[in-house]
Protein backbone atom coordinates (compact mmCIF):
# COMPACT_ATOMS: atom_id res chain seq x y z
CA UNK A 1 0.00 0.00 0.00
CA UNK A 2 2.82 2.40 0.85
CA UNK A 3 4.48 1.96 -2.53
CA UNK A 4 1.16 2.40 -4.34
CA UNK A 5 0.61 5.65 -2.45
CA UNK A 6 4.13 6.88 -3.21
CA UNK A 7 3.78 5.87 -6.88
CA UNK A 8 0.50 7.75 -7.32
CA UNK A 9 1.96 10.76 -5.52
CA UNK A 10 5.03 10.88 -7.80
CA UNK A 11 2.89 10.42 -10.92
CA UNK A 12 0.60 13.29 -9.98
CA UNK A 13 3.55 15.54 -9.20
CA UNK A 14 5.12 14.64 -12.56
CA UNK A 15 1.85 15.69 -14.23
CA UNK A 16 2.13 19.10 -12.57
CA UNK A 17 -0.50 18.69 -9.86
CA UNK A 18 0.36 20.81 -6.76
CA UNK A 19 2.22 18.89 -4.04
CA UNK A 20 -0.52 19.14 -1.40
CA UNK A 21 -3.23 18.03 -3.82
CA UNK A 22 -1.02 15.20 -5.12
CA UNK A 23 -0.37 13.94 -1.61
CA UNK A 24 -3.97 14.15 -0.46
CA UNK A 25 -5.31 12.54 -3.64
CA UNK A 26 -2.75 9.73 -3.46
CA UNK A 27 -3.78 8.99 0.12
CA UNK A 28 -7.49 8.91 -0.69
CA UNK A 29 -7.02 6.77 -3.82
CA UNK A 30 -4.83 4.30 -1.90
CA UNK A 31 -7.38 4.18 0.91
CA UNK A 32 -10.18 3.35 -1.54
CA UNK A 33 -8.19 0.77 -3.51
CA UNK A 34 -6.39 -1.07 -0.74
CA UNK A 35 -8.27 -0.69 2.55
CA UNK A 36 -11.77 -0.98 3.98
CA UNK A 37 -11.39 2.25 5.91
CA UNK A 38 -14.15 4.85 5.58
CA UNK A 39 -13.15 8.06 3.83
CA UNK A 40 -14.15 9.95 6.96
CA UNK A 41 -10.86 8.71 8.46
CA UNK A 42 -8.99 10.95 6.01
CA UNK A 43 -11.02 13.96 7.08
CA UNK A 44 -10.57 13.13 10.76
CA UNK A 45 -6.79 12.79 10.43
CA UNK A 46 -6.61 16.08 8.53
CA UNK A 47 -8.54 17.82 11.28
CA UNK A 48 -6.29 16.26 13.92
CA UNK A 49 -3.19 17.55 12.10
CA UNK A 50 -4.39 21.15 12.38
CA UNK A 51 -6.07 20.88 15.78
CA UNK A 52 -2.73 21.70 17.35
CA UNK A 53 -1.69 24.62 19.52
CA UNK A 54 1.92 24.14 18.35
CA UNK A 55 1.06 24.60 14.66
CA UNK A 56 -0.43 28.02 15.40
CA UNK A 57 3.17 29.23 15.71
CA UNK A 58 3.74 28.78 11.96
CA UNK A 59 1.41 31.53 10.65
CA UNK A 60 2.48 33.79 13.49
CA UNK A 61 6.17 33.45 12.59
CA UNK A 62 5.38 34.12 8.92
CA UNK A 63 3.40 37.23 9.85
CA UNK A 64 6.19 38.44 12.14
CA UNK A 65 8.72 38.07 9.31
CA UNK A 66 6.56 40.08 6.90
CA UNK A 67 6.05 42.86 9.42
CA UNK A 68 9.82 43.10 9.88
CA UNK A 69 10.39 43.02 6.14
CA UNK A 70 8.05 45.94 5.49
CA UNK A 71 8.56 47.75 8.78
CA UNK A 72 12.04 49.18 8.14
CA UNK A 73 13.86 46.75 10.39
CA UNK A 74 16.13 45.45 7.59
CA UNK A 75 17.79 48.86 7.07
CA UNK A 76 18.83 49.16 10.70
CA UNK A 77 20.08 45.59 10.87
CA UNK A 78 22.23 46.18 7.77
CA UNK A 79 23.77 49.37 9.23
CA UNK A 80 24.60 47.54 12.47
CA UNK A 81 26.20 44.62 10.60
CA UNK A 82 28.33 47.01 8.54
CA UNK A 83 29.54 48.78 11.68
CA UNK A 84 30.37 45.40 13.28
CA UNK A 85 32.30 43.62 10.51
CA UNK A 86 32.64 46.08 7.63
CA UNK A 87 36.26 46.80 8.65
CA UNK A 88 37.45 43.22 7.96
CA UNK A 89 38.99 42.50 4.55
CA UNK A 90 36.11 41.67 2.22
CA UNK A 91 33.97 43.93 4.40
CA UNK A 92 30.57 44.02 2.70
CA UNK A 93 30.76 40.28 2.00
CA UNK A 94 31.02 39.70 5.75
CA UNK A 95 28.22 42.19 6.27
CA UNK A 96 26.02 40.11 3.95
CA UNK A 97 26.63 36.98 6.02
CA UNK A 98 26.10 38.68 9.38
CA UNK A 99 22.98 40.55 8.30
CA UNK A 100 21.48 37.30 7.02
CA UNK A 101 22.29 35.62 10.34
CA UNK A 102 20.66 38.42 12.35
CA UNK A 103 17.64 38.57 10.07
CA UNK A 104 17.38 34.78 10.30
CA UNK A 105 16.95 35.19 14.05
CA UNK A 106 13.95 37.39 13.40
CA UNK A 107 12.06 36.17 10.35
CA UNK A 108 12.40 32.37 10.30
CA UNK A 109 11.92 32.44 6.51
CA UNK A 110 14.66 32.01 3.91
CA UNK A 111 12.48 33.42 1.13
CA UNK A 112 11.81 36.55 3.18
CA UNK A 113 15.55 36.91 3.79
CA UNK A 114 16.61 36.82 0.11
CA UNK A 115 13.69 39.01 -0.99
CA UNK A 116 14.32 41.77 1.57
CA UNK A 117 17.73 41.88 3.21
CA UNK A 118 19.31 40.03 0.27
CA UNK A 119 18.12 42.57 -2.28
CA UNK A 120 19.56 45.44 -0.25
CA UNK A 121 22.86 43.63 0.33
CA UNK A 122 23.34 42.60 -3.33
CA UNK A 123 22.87 46.19 -4.49
CA UNK A 124 25.39 47.47 -1.92
CA UNK A 125 27.98 44.83 -2.90
CA UNK A 126 27.61 45.60 -6.60
CA UNK A 127 28.16 49.32 -6.00
CA UNK A 128 31.43 48.51 -4.20
CA UNK A 129 32.81 46.50 -7.14
CA UNK A 130 31.89 42.96 -6.16
CA UNK A 131 30.87 40.75 -9.11
CA UNK A 132 27.08 40.62 -9.22
CA UNK A 133 26.98 36.83 -9.42
CA UNK A 134 29.26 36.55 -6.36
CA UNK A 135 27.12 39.05 -4.44
CA UNK A 136 24.01 37.06 -5.34
CA UNK A 137 25.58 33.73 -4.38
CA UNK A 138 26.73 34.86 -0.93
CA UNK A 139 23.29 36.29 -0.12
CA UNK A 140 21.47 33.30 -1.58
CA UNK A 141 23.52 30.93 0.58
CA UNK A 142 23.18 33.20 3.59
CA UNK A 143 19.40 33.19 3.24
CA UNK A 144 19.45 29.45 3.91
CA UNK A 145 20.51 30.21 7.49
CA UNK A 146 16.97 31.45 8.20
CA UNK A 147 15.88 27.81 7.98
CA UNK A 148 18.47 26.81 10.59
CA UNK A 149 18.86 29.67 13.07
CA UNK A 150 15.82 30.10 15.35
CA UNK A 151 12.99 30.87 14.89
CA UNK A 152 13.02 28.58 11.84
CA UNK A 153 9.60 27.69 10.43
CA UNK A 154 10.96 24.43 8.99
CA UNK A 155 12.43 23.52 12.39
CA UNK A 156 9.07 24.07 14.07
CA UNK A 157 7.35 21.81 11.54
CA UNK A 158 9.99 19.09 11.90
CA UNK A 159 9.98 19.21 15.71
CA UNK A 160 6.19 19.07 15.87
CA UNK A 161 6.11 16.12 13.45
CA UNK A 162 8.84 14.25 15.33
CA UNK A 163 7.34 14.97 18.77
CA UNK A 164 10.48 16.86 19.79
CA UNK A 165 10.45 19.91 22.06
CA UNK A 166 10.21 22.95 19.79
CA UNK A 167 12.24 25.07 22.21
CA UNK A 168 15.05 22.50 22.22
CA UNK A 169 14.96 22.08 18.43
CA UNK A 170 15.16 25.83 17.86
CA UNK A 171 18.12 26.17 20.22
CA UNK A 172 19.84 23.15 18.64
CA UNK A 173 19.83 24.92 15.27
CA UNK A 174 21.54 28.03 16.65
CA UNK A 175 25.15 26.79 16.92
CA UNK A 176 25.18 24.99 13.53
CA UNK A 177 23.84 28.19 11.94
CA UNK A 178 26.62 30.24 13.52
CA UNK A 179 29.26 27.74 12.42
CA UNK A 180 28.03 27.74 8.81
CA UNK A 181 27.99 31.54 8.83
CA UNK A 182 31.54 31.67 10.21
CA UNK A 183 32.73 29.27 7.50
CA UNK A 184 31.10 31.55 4.90
CA UNK A 185 33.04 34.52 6.28
CA UNK A 186 36.35 32.63 6.14
CA UNK A 187 35.76 31.76 2.49
CA UNK A 188 34.72 35.34 1.69
CA UNK A 189 37.92 36.66 3.30
CA UNK A 190 40.22 34.49 1.19
CA UNK A 191 38.18 35.00 -1.99
CA UNK A 192 38.41 38.78 -1.64
CA UNK A 193 42.13 38.56 -0.84
CA UNK A 194 42.81 36.39 -3.88
CA UNK A 195 40.78 38.53 -6.28
CA UNK A 196 41.65 41.88 -4.67
CA UNK A 197 38.04 43.01 -4.33
CA UNK A 198 36.05 44.52 -1.54
CA UNK A 199 36.84 47.73 0.31
CA UNK A 200 36.66 48.14 4.05
CA UNK A 201 34.97 50.77 6.17
CA UNK A 202 37.01 52.05 9.15
CA UNK A 203 35.94 50.69 12.51
CA UNK A 204 34.54 53.52 14.63
CA UNK A 205 33.10 53.08 18.10
CA UNK A 206 30.75 56.08 17.72
CA UNK A 207 29.40 54.66 14.44
CA UNK A 208 28.89 51.25 16.06
CA UNK A 209 27.17 52.88 19.03
CA UNK A 210 24.81 54.87 16.81
CA UNK A 211 23.98 51.82 14.67
CA UNK A 212 23.38 49.72 17.79
CA UNK A 213 21.06 52.31 19.35
CA UNK A 214 19.05 52.58 16.12
CA UNK A 215 18.77 48.80 15.92
CA UNK A 216 17.83 48.14 19.57
CA UNK A 217 14.06 47.98 18.93
CA UNK A 218 14.66 45.49 16.09
CA UNK A 219 17.17 43.40 18.08
CA UNK A 220 14.72 43.03 20.93
CA UNK A 221 12.44 40.96 18.69
CA UNK A 222 14.42 37.68 18.94
CA UNK A 223 15.18 38.42 22.59
CA UNK A 224 11.47 38.68 23.38
CA UNK A 225 10.62 35.73 21.17
CA UNK A 226 13.26 33.24 22.27
CA UNK A 227 14.15 34.52 25.72
CA UNK A 228 10.76 33.71 27.15
CA UNK A 229 10.71 30.31 25.45
CA UNK A 230 14.10 29.24 26.81
CA UNK A 231 13.34 30.51 30.30
CA UNK A 232 9.97 28.76 30.32
CA UNK A 233 7.90 31.92 30.71
CA UNK A 234 5.81 31.13 27.66
CA UNK A 235 5.52 28.55 24.89
CA UNK A 236 6.88 29.04 21.33
CA UNK A 237 3.34 29.74 20.09
CA UNK A 238 2.71 32.35 22.77
CA UNK A 239 6.16 33.82 22.08
CA UNK A 240 5.34 34.11 18.38
CA UNK A 241 2.11 35.96 19.19
CA UNK A 242 3.95 38.35 21.53
CA UNK A 243 6.61 38.94 18.85
CA UNK A 244 3.91 39.80 16.27
CA UNK A 245 2.37 42.39 18.60
CA UNK A 246 5.78 43.86 19.44
CA UNK A 247 6.94 43.99 15.80
CA UNK A 248 3.69 45.63 14.78
CA UNK A 249 4.11 48.27 17.52
CA UNK A 250 7.74 48.99 16.56
CA UNK A 251 7.03 49.18 12.82
CA UNK A 252 4.11 51.59 13.27
CA UNK A 253 5.09 53.77 16.24
CA UNK A 254 8.90 53.61 16.45
CA UNK A 255 10.19 53.22 12.88
CA UNK A 256 6.94 54.62 11.39
CA UNK A 257 7.35 52.62 8.17
CA UNK A 258 3.91 51.04 8.46
CA UNK A 259 0.40 52.30 9.13
CA UNK A 260 -2.52 50.46 10.63
CA UNK A 261 -4.12 50.51 7.18
CA UNK A 262 -1.22 48.33 5.91
CA UNK A 263 -1.92 45.51 8.35
CA UNK A 264 -4.92 43.95 6.53
CA UNK A 265 -2.92 43.79 3.26
CA UNK A 266 0.02 42.10 5.03
CA UNK A 267 -2.28 39.64 6.78
CA UNK A 268 -3.96 38.67 3.50
CA UNK A 269 -0.57 38.11 1.86
CA UNK A 270 0.52 35.95 4.78
CA UNK A 271 -2.73 34.01 4.80
CA UNK A 272 -1.83 32.82 1.30
CA UNK A 273 1.70 31.80 2.36
CA UNK A 274 0.38 30.11 5.50
CA UNK A 275 -2.30 28.29 3.55
CA UNK A 276 0.32 26.80 1.24
CA UNK A 277 2.40 25.41 4.14
CA UNK A 278 -0.49 24.16 6.26
CA UNK A 279 -2.28 22.63 3.26
CA UNK A 280 0.75 20.39 2.82
CA UNK A 281 0.65 19.50 6.53
CA UNK A 282 -3.05 18.61 6.30
CA UNK A 283 -2.57 16.47 3.19
CA UNK A 284 0.41 14.64 4.68
CA UNK A 285 -1.45 13.37 7.75
CA UNK A 286 -3.59 10.67 6.02
CA UNK A 287 -0.46 9.49 4.20
CA UNK A 288 1.37 9.16 7.52
CA UNK A 289 -1.52 7.13 8.96
CA UNK A 290 -1.48 4.76 5.97
CA UNK A 291 2.31 4.38 6.14
CA UNK A 292 2.00 3.46 9.81
CA UNK A 293 -0.79 0.95 9.13
CA UNK A 294 1.29 -0.63 6.38
CA UNK A 295 4.33 -0.92 8.66
CA UNK A 296 6.53 1.20 6.38
CA UNK A 297 8.56 2.82 9.21
CA UNK A 298 9.40 -0.62 10.61
CA UNK A 299 10.44 -1.95 7.21
CA UNK A 300 12.54 1.12 6.45
CA UNK A 301 14.20 0.80 9.87
CA UNK A 302 15.04 -2.83 9.12
CA UNK A 303 16.37 -1.94 5.67
CA UNK A 304 18.56 0.87 6.98
CA UNK A 305 19.75 -1.30 9.85
CA UNK A 306 20.79 -3.92 7.29
CA UNK A 307 23.13 -1.44 5.59
CA UNK A 308 25.35 -1.02 8.62
CA UNK A 309 25.21 -0.80 12.39
CA UNK A 310 27.41 2.31 12.30
CA UNK A 311 25.66 5.53 13.16
CA UNK A 312 28.01 7.55 10.94
CA UNK A 313 27.49 5.30 7.89
CA UNK A 314 23.71 5.41 8.29
CA UNK A 315 23.69 9.20 8.56
CA UNK A 316 25.93 9.58 5.51
CA UNK A 317 23.55 7.39 3.50
CA UNK A 318 20.57 9.43 4.70
CA UNK A 319 22.53 12.61 3.97
CA UNK A 320 22.85 11.71 0.29
CA UNK A 321 19.21 10.61 0.15
CA UNK A 322 17.87 13.78 1.78
CA UNK A 323 19.86 16.07 -0.50
CA UNK A 324 18.27 14.42 -3.53
CA UNK A 325 14.82 14.61 -1.92
CA UNK A 326 15.32 18.29 -1.06
CA UNK A 327 16.26 19.07 -4.66
CA UNK A 328 13.03 17.65 -6.05
CA UNK A 329 10.48 18.10 -3.27
CA UNK A 330 9.28 21.03 -1.21
CA UNK A 331 11.04 20.93 2.18
CA UNK A 332 7.81 21.27 4.15
CA UNK A 333 6.21 18.34 2.34
CA UNK A 334 9.37 16.24 2.75
CA UNK A 335 9.38 16.89 6.51
CA UNK A 336 5.78 15.77 7.02
CA UNK A 337 6.30 12.66 4.89
CA UNK A 338 9.80 11.54 5.93
CA UNK A 339 10.01 12.25 9.66
CA UNK A 340 7.48 9.54 10.68
CA UNK A 341 9.18 7.04 8.34
CA UNK A 342 12.86 7.73 9.08
CA UNK A 343 12.86 8.67 12.77
CA UNK A 344 12.34 5.09 14.07
CA UNK A 345 15.12 3.89 11.75
CA UNK A 346 17.76 6.35 12.96
CA UNK A 347 16.76 5.90 16.60
CA UNK A 348 17.58 2.20 16.19
CA UNK A 349 21.24 3.08 15.51
CA UNK A 350 21.53 5.55 18.39
CA UNK A 351 20.63 8.86 16.74
CA UNK A 352 18.58 11.08 19.04
CA UNK A 353 15.33 12.59 17.71
CA UNK A 354 16.69 16.08 18.45
CA UNK A 355 19.81 15.58 16.33
CA UNK A 356 17.81 13.98 13.53
CA UNK A 357 15.32 16.87 13.36
CA UNK A 358 18.10 19.46 13.08
CA UNK A 359 20.11 17.34 10.64
CA UNK A 360 17.01 16.79 8.48
CA UNK A 361 16.13 20.48 8.34
CA UNK A 362 19.65 21.61 7.41
CA UNK A 363 19.96 18.93 4.73
CA UNK A 364 16.55 19.61 3.20
CA UNK A 365 17.38 23.32 3.20
CA UNK A 366 19.79 22.59 0.34
CA UNK A 367 16.68 22.34 -1.79
CA UNK A 368 15.87 26.00 -1.14
CA UNK A 369 18.96 27.15 -3.05
CA UNK A 370 19.39 24.39 -5.64
CA UNK A 371 17.48 23.56 -8.83
CA UNK A 372 14.97 22.45 -9.92
CA UNK A 373 12.54 23.60 -7.18
CA UNK A 374 14.68 25.99 -5.11
CA UNK A 375 12.30 28.80 -4.14
CA UNK A 376 15.13 31.02 -2.86
CA UNK A 377 17.06 30.43 -6.08
CA UNK A 378 14.16 31.74 -8.16
CA UNK A 379 13.63 34.60 -5.73
CA UNK A 380 17.29 35.58 -6.25
CA UNK A 381 16.74 35.45 -10.01
CA UNK A 382 13.78 37.82 -9.68
CA UNK A 383 15.68 40.17 -7.39
CA UNK A 384 18.81 40.44 -9.57
CA UNK A 385 17.70 39.67 -13.10
CA UNK A 386 20.71 37.38 -13.54
CA UNK A 387 20.30 34.16 -15.56
CA UNK A 388 19.64 31.30 -13.21
CA UNK A 389 22.53 29.29 -14.70
CA UNK A 390 24.95 32.03 -13.68
CA UNK A 391 23.60 32.13 -10.12
CA UNK A 392 23.88 28.34 -9.81
CA UNK A 393 27.49 28.35 -11.04
CA UNK A 394 28.48 31.10 -8.59
CA UNK A 395 26.72 29.26 -5.73
CA UNK A 396 28.63 25.98 -6.10
CA UNK A 397 31.48 26.89 -3.66
CA UNK A 398 28.95 27.97 -1.04
CA UNK A 399 26.91 24.79 -1.45
CA UNK A 400 30.10 22.75 -0.98
CA UNK A 401 30.84 24.67 2.22
CA UNK A 402 27.40 23.78 3.58
CA UNK A 403 27.94 20.14 2.58
CA UNK A 404 31.26 20.03 4.44
CA UNK A 405 29.63 21.59 7.49
CA UNK A 406 27.00 18.85 7.58
CA UNK A 407 29.67 16.15 7.50
CA UNK A 408 31.25 17.91 10.48
CA UNK A 409 27.93 17.75 12.36
CA UNK A 410 27.59 14.03 11.57
CA UNK A 411 31.06 13.34 12.97
CA UNK A 412 30.59 15.63 15.98
CA UNK A 413 26.90 15.52 17.00
CA UNK A 414 27.85 17.22 20.28
CA UNK A 415 27.90 20.51 18.35
CA UNK A 416 24.13 20.25 18.07
CA UNK A 417 23.22 18.43 21.28
CA UNK A 418 25.49 19.79 24.02
CA UNK A 419 24.24 23.43 24.03
CA UNK A 420 20.69 22.10 24.48
CA UNK A 421 21.79 20.01 27.49
CA UNK A 422 23.46 23.09 28.99
CA UNK A 423 20.24 25.11 28.79
CA UNK A 424 17.56 22.48 29.35
CA UNK A 425 19.48 19.93 31.40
Amino acid sequence: MSWVLIGIFMLLMFLGVPIAVSLGAASVISMILMTDLPLSMAAQSMFTAMNSFIMVAVPLFILCGSLMDEGGIADRIYDLSEALVGWIYGGLGHVSVVVNMIFAGMSGSSVAAIASIGKMSINALEKKGYPKDYATAINLSGSMLASVIPPSILMINAAATGNVSIGQALLAGFIPGLIIGFIFMIYNYFFCKKNNIGDRTPFEYPKLGRAFRRAIPALLTPVILLGGVYTGIYTPTEGAAIAVVYTCFVSIYVFKNLKWSDIPRIMVKNARATGTILFVAIAAKPASVLFEMDGLPTRVAAMIGGISDSRVVILLVLYAFLIVVGMFMDATAAIFILVPILLPAVQAVGVTPLFFVVFLVITLSFGLITPPVGVCLYAAENVTGLPIEKIIKASIPWILLIAISLVLFILLPEIIEVPVHWVFG
